[in-house]
């Protein structure tokens, strides 16, 4: 389950308004998932743009792997440092989406605006990393903290 359940939030928040904390929930996992990791994606595919045209054209995958797989680590622990204790399921859904919103943003701007065929090694690492970053923050920051959602539920 991606999301805390119902009855964990309300008492959590202590809020007696049991839908408007879910609201804030749920608005706080678009901005995770589609805010970050859209914003992640256009970083990394401005830089592309601009390597494309130059001399590291060729290996221009490996080179934005080895300069944004620390960039986005870095994003995600500030990210996600300061909130409570969130089940791995959570930071489980935020790579799953991260990874889906690559591969979609992928094919729109990439493979259909440039008629790209090239898939290789590189993307595909890149693929595997954007969804196991969060996970490997979220086991970082959960190593030493209870988790919010202790029952599994």
């Amino acid at each position: 389950m991606i999301f805390p359940d119902r009855e964990w939030v309300i008492k959590k928040h202590k809020s007696q308004h049991g839908e408007m904390v879910k609201l804030i929930v749920m608005k706080q996992w678009i901005k995770d998932t589609a805010g970050i990791g859209t914003a992640l994606w256009l970083m990394g595919y401005i830089a592309s743009l601009v390597l494309f045209f130059s001399p590291y054209a060729g290996i221009m995958g490996w080179v934005l792997a080895a300069f944004f797989t620390p960039v986005t680590i870095v994003i995600t622990y500030v990210w996600f440092r300061r909130r409570d204790s969130l089940p791995l399921q959570y930071y489980a859904g935020v790579g799953v989406a991260w990874m889906v919103i690559a591969i979609v943003l992928n094919y729109l701007f990439i493979v259909l605006l440039f008629q790209a065929t090239y898939y290789g090694v590189d993307v595909f690492v890149y693929y595997a990393v954007t969804l196991l970053i969060p996970v490997g923050i979220g086991l970082f920051l959960n190593r030493n903290r209870t988790p919010v959602n202790p029952s599994g539920v």
